[in-house]
């Protein structure tokens, strides 16, 4: 794949070193020159001075053949004014926005641009590790339908089948987080201590999800 990003700040940067070890070939838009300076040693991609809502700049970058367009640069109006013309003008498939304003982030959701509202992650990230209460939401599709949402788990799960607790909520686990490496559930997966689980929920199950799983299995005691 080729892929153009717009912004070399610490996300952008480390965007460009992981798509380059894949095997991908990147291209990195910033208007400050002195930004490529983050990127690794080996880079060899290519990097292009100005702003990535500038035709002829997206185009030095590839644009047009282009598999995807990662706008992250430090400010929400660009990002989106660059995710759109990528999507709109050129036909890039796979487009996702850094949206600092969840607000914003919401109604470009809805219009089918992926974005990732960073101040609201960190904050539910915080908030999960210091309050583990409730859910917390990690992914949610464009369409507003279908949500990530980790869930708190009664102690009394660990050492029971995986399987046993989605069958107690009545949905699907989308991956676990153990010894902080994710990890996709198998049917044989046992639920160890430290465990995070994440679970596929639509907005009317959401709660009875959280709170079958923070509650003691049936016939536990």
């Amino acid at each position: 794949m080729h892929v153009v990003i717009m912004g070399c700040g610490r996300v952008g940067s480390t965007l460009a070193h992981n798509l380059q070890d894949r095997g991908h070939s990147v291209a990195v838009i910033d208007q400050d020159p002195n930004s490529f300076r983050r990127l690794p040693a080996d880079f060899a991609g290519v990097t292009v001075t100005g702003t990535g809502f500038d035709r002829e700049v997206l185009q030095s970058a590839g644009i047009e053949r282009a598999d995807a367009f990662a706008a992250v640069s430090s400010g929400d109006n660009s990002n989106i004014i660059s995710a759109r013309l990528a999507r709109e003008t050129y036909g890039v498939s796979r487009v996702a926005a850094r949206i600092y304003d969840q607000r914003r982030a919401e109604v470009y959701e809805r219009l089918g641009i992926p974005t990732v509202a960073t101040v609201r992650w960190a904050a539910d990230r915080m908030l999960r590790h210091l309050i583990p209460e409730g859910n917390v939401e990690i992914f949610r599709d464009p369409t507003s339908t279908v949500s990530i949402i980790e869930v708190p788990l009664h102690r009394e799960w660990v050492g029971r089948p995986l399987r046993a607790l989605e069958s107690a909520v009545g949905t699907r686990a989308a991956y676990l987080m153990r010894f902080g490496i994710g990890t996709l559930p198998s049917a044989t997966t046992v639920l160890q201590e430290g465990d995070q689980v994440f679970m596929l929920v639509t907005d009317d199950i959401a709660d009875a999800v959280t709170l079958r799983a923070s509650s003691l299995p049936e016939g536990a005691r």
